[in-house]
């Protein structure tokens, strides 16, 4: 039974769930309008019965008042009954040794109850009550008169409250039908914005035209509906033509490289063929060449990645915690040199604590000494610094080469933008872009200016994430690690 009691609400609620918007307003309104009708009928009635019993106690207290003082003025065992007429109002004296008299071919009254006896004892001045004894009830009201006591009655009349009731029935049907009958309408009314809105929003789906904007129509929620959903669709056009030009771009950088690892590959597979390869390229000749195949791929793997991580975005399953900033850069130093040996960095580095995802922030500081790396001459390295500059995290990555001309500045952080200084060297165009991105997801910004030693001087400020220590680490040369 409880496991059955327990069912039914879910199978109702499953049931409320399937309905459309315009059953459920049409159904919310027909119920509505049938409290009302109901609670108005309650109402209604009890306020009915109460004025038709206040009615008719004031009529017999009327009646009984005239009776009383007849009796005082003829006695009670003499004074006139005239026959009963048929009316609904009957008459009882109560004599002083108990007896009645009532009119000729009146019917029966209930029997003298134990508190209208004491009325007529002198015990109180009147009595007003209600007999439900017999099939018809009766509202009796019993006075003092003389030595006895007069009673005036009335047959209680359901009737006109049974006919109210009736009316208000009839006319609750009607305001429940009228009502769901409006209901209807007005959903229909109400609901036509939502039905374009959903017709467009299906055309939209179908045909894959993210530039037809849904018009603007309507007033508060739906207007506001209608925004959002042009703004998705605004957003997802930018999605979209970022992702075009994402894949433009990357085919373009593709070319160059493919080209010459195919041509190359091309030459090597020609010349074996043949059987002159050990003629055509002597050992000096073939080392450079497969030095210069080693170093094609690994720029299109470079650049593989690279691309991978741009095309992801902020999409990332790693999480966020609390690190300290200058274990990230060590890192990112010594991963520099592990790919780079060649290349030295200069570590100056205060412990500070921010809030982020290592792996992002770490290839985002390697990306900038990597970057260094390549201008930098041999003998100068590369100085990393880190700081607090009040409640921000100051990374700052400087160089001695040529610097980046004014020109170039606005566009080095564009993807695959590269100067015209460096299309002789290794790289993409998308280490400084990704660096960007994931400062930008931070909180954080990155500048670009000329360093004291007449490089670049990148600068990334992060929001800190709890008072930072003042653990300072120096590191010079090729040694990355802390001290």
């Amino acid at each position: 039974m409880s496991r059955h009691a327990g069912r039914e609400p879910g199978r109702l609620s499953r049931w409320w769930r399937r309905r459309s918007l315009r059953t459920r307003l049409t159904v919310i309104a027909a119920t509505a309008i049938a409290v009302s009708v109901f609670v108005s009928f309650q109402v209604a009635s009890e306020l009915l019965e109460l004025e038709l019993q206040n009615t008719a106690e004031n009529q017999l207290r009327a009646d009984s008042r005239v009776l009383a003082t007849d009796a005082e003025r003829a006695g009670l065992a003499q004074i006139p009954l005239p026959p009963y007429s048929g009316s609904s109002r009957l008459v009882r004296v109560i004599l002083p040794d108990g007896s009645t008299r009532t009119p000729a071919g009146q019917p029966a009254l209930p029997p003298v109850s134990e508190r209208a006896g004491r009325v007529a004892q002198g015990g109180v001045a009147d009595l007003m009550e209600s007999d439900d004894s017999d099939e018809d009830g009766h509202l009796i009201y019993t006075l003092r008169a003389g030595d006895g006591a007069v009673q005036v009655a009335r047959v209680v009349d359901d009737s006109p409250i049974n006919q109210f009731g009736f009316g208000m029935l009839m006319i609750g049907l009607l305001c429940v039908v009228g009502g769901a009958l409006v209901g209807r309408t007005v959903a229909r009314t109400g609901l036509a914005p939502i039905d374009r809105l959903t017709a467009a929003a299906e055309r939209v789906a179908r045909t894959r035209d993210l530039d037809a904007d849904i018009p603007d129509e309507g007033g508060g929620e739906i207007r506001r509906l209608i925004q959002s959903i042009n703004d998705m669709l605004a957003a997802l056009r930018d999605s979209r033509r970022a992702q075009r030009l994402l894949a433009e771009d990357a085919a373009h950088e593709l070319k160059t490289p493919l080209t010459s690892l195919r041509l190359n590959i091309e030459l090597l597979v020609r010349l074996d063929r043949r059987g002159t390869l050990d003629h055509a390229l002597p050992a000096e000749s073939r080392t450079r060449l497969l030095n210069d195949l080693g170093a094609q791929v690994a720029e299109l793997s470079t650049l593989a990645a690279e691309l991978t991580e741009v095309a992801r975005g902020d999409v990332s399953d790693e999480s966020t915690e609390l690190l300290d900033l200058a274990d990230v850069v060590v890192a990112a130093a010594a991963q520099a040199r592990s790919r780079v040996p060649d290349i030295k960095v200069a570590l100056d580095l205060t412990s500070v604590w921010v809030s982020g995802r290592p792996a992002a922030l770490q290839r985002a500081v390697l990306n900038l000494i990597d970057n260094a790396g390549k201008w930098s001459p041999a003998e100068q390295p590369v100085q990393v610094r880190l700081r607090a500059e009040g409640a921000s995290a100051v990374l700052e990555v400087d160089d001695a080469g040529p610097g980046i001309d004014a020109a170039d500045a606005p566009r080095v952080f564009d993807r695959f933008y590269r100067a015209d200084s460096a299309r002789a060297l290794p790289g993409s165009g998308l280490g400084l872009s990704i660096v960007q991105r994931v400062v930008d997801a931070h909180g954080g910004r990155v500048t670009i200016a000329r360093s004291a030693r007449g490089g670049a001087l990148l600068r990334v400020d992060l929001p800190t994430a709890a008072p930072t220590a003042r653990i300072t680490r120096r590191t010079a040369g090729e040694d990355t690690s802390a001290c």
